[in-house]
Order: C-alpha cells, then structure tokens, then sequence
C-alpha cells in the first residue's frame, strides 16, 4: 500500500483532495507511540489522549452499528493499521 493514493471526502461525500501512503504498518493498540499520536494532527500530546479519544469514537453507538457488533471494543492486544500519508494535491 505504501505509494498508493486515495482520494479523501468531507462530509458530504465529495472528493477534496488526494493523499499517497508513505508508510503503512500494524502495531498493538498498547505499542502506539507518542510520535503517532500527535503526529495525527488532533491536536494530542500523549498517548493517553489519543488512546481515550479514539476508544470513544470505536465505542461509539455509531461505530458499533457500523461494524453490526453492539459490544465491540478495543483492547491493549487489538491490531491496529497506521498509515501515514503526504497530500498529493487539492481538488477543486
């Protein structure tokens, strides 16, 4: 996946620019590191927020409706995928 390009929606499903993976790897939900984390841009400076921040949102009544599962959760051993990407260029 690295090198490949994805275009990126808003909200409503328009297409606003397109991104190009520049590292793609797997880590447990524990080992995600501080570097990841801020470098999210979301405006965290630990782990921490970042971790509680993001079990709230795949917690979430809409994320477990999503995935069909109304018990879903997140554990220190649960896979995540990080990517990190570039901006290729702006849409119109």
């Amino acid at each position: 996946m690295v090198g490949g390009q994805a275009a990126v929606v808003d909200s409503e499903g328009k297409p606003v620019a397109v991104i190009e993976f520049t590292d793609v790897r797997q880590a447990r939900l524990a080992d995600v590191d501080l570097k990841h984390a801020m470098d999210e841009g979301e405006g965290y400076t630990t782990v921490a927020q970042w971790r509680a921040g993001h079990e709230d949102y795949w917690h979430s009544t809409e994320m477990r409706g999503a995935l069909n599962d109304p018990g879903f959760t997140v554990k220190d051993n649960t896979m995540l995928v990080l990517q990190r990407f570039g901006l290729v260029a702006r849409l119109p």
